[in-house]
């Protein structure tokens, strides 16, 4: 309910947002358009209505910083007419060439800017419950998330390994321009509460959950290195959730448009391989404190 009051403030004046955008829910028929002087317009239909969205004011990420908020969108749900009095998307002249930029999961439409930037729509579903269990409606939702950048984007790095010689385990990274991604404050359950901090959203495939992919688990980059390292445990009454592929998403960092990876899980267990995997994550997560090589 929250969020769409939020949408609803914003339809009668321009709102600001963070992240690859999230821009609404369950749309279909999505267009997006660039201007020359910069500015977006995503149209789509949700929610049992069109709608003609403004986007500006945002390129790319900074590094996480106390002294000032992430870099955001300025957003015109009115289509213009909140900002500038007049129904913009009416008139709208599209200067956006197509998209010739780094492959993307979860890619809806893209353009490539008069500028030599470009603009983005992504679209997965981020809300869906832990361990495998059944998504409410709320929880399936597929959201719609709007990025815009240049230059390289955020990089995901994900290593596969057992833990005590029996669970499924990965651990990793999220780095931008080679420097960590993370935030400074969370809840105790994980949640960032600043413009900086992200969720990695693991999905296992097949697995004792039920046949299909199946969320696993979300979990925060750790402040100061963005790693972050998970071992698939048993949680409960809930079965382990090993499966035979695992994927992972993270929203960008800014504005950049959201990672993704994907690998096959582990098969019959291999002391020789267990042993190498040890020593590397011993390295590679050195400094981080929150994880152990098990």
């Amino acid at each position: 309910m929250t969020v769409l009051l939020s949408v609803a403030v914003a339809i009668a004046a321009p709102g600001t947002a963070s992240a690859s955008e999230l821009i609404d829910r369950n749309a279909t028929a999505v267009e997006l358009q660039v201007a020359h002087n910069g500015q977006a317009l995503l149209s789509y239909q949700a929610r049992g209505k069109h709608w003609n969205v403004l986007a500006w004011g945002a390129l790319n990420a900074l590094p996480p910083t106390t002294a000032r908020p992430q870099v955001k969108f300025l957003l015109d749900y009115s289509g213009g007419y909140g900002t500038y009095k007049r129904d913009v998307w009416k008139t709208f002249e599209n200067a956006c060439l197509p998209y010739d930029g780094p492959p993307l999961k979860w890619f809806v439409t893209g353009c490539k800017a008069a500028d030599g930037t470009y603009w983005a729509v992504q679209s997965w579903q981020r809300m869906l419950p832990n361990y495998g269990l059944q998504p409410s409606a709320l929880q399936a939702v597929h959201e719609l998330r709007l990025s815009h950048w240049a230059g390289p984007i955020a990089e995901l790095t994900v290593n596969l390994n057992w833990a005590y010689r029996r669970y499924h385990h990965v651990f990793g990274s999220l780095t931008y321009l080679g420097k960590p991604v993370y935030g400074f404050k969370s809840t105790s359950g994980g949640v960032p509460l600043d413009t900086f901090g992200r969720n990695l959203y693991v999905d296992t495939l097949d697995s004792a959950y039920g046949a299909g992919w199946k969320r696993e688990n979300s979990f925060l980059m750790h402040r100061n290195t963005g790693m972050f390292c998970y071992g698939f445990y048993p949680h409960g009454s809930r079965p382990i959730g090993a499966g035979t592929r695992y994927r992972a998403t993270v929203i960008g960092p800014g504005v950049t448009p959201d990672v993704y990876w994907e690998a096959k899980g582990l098969e019959r267990y291999d002391q020789e391989f267990d042993l190498l995997m040890h020593t590397i994550q011993k390295e590679f997560l050195a400094g981080d404190s929150l994880c152990r090589a098990v």
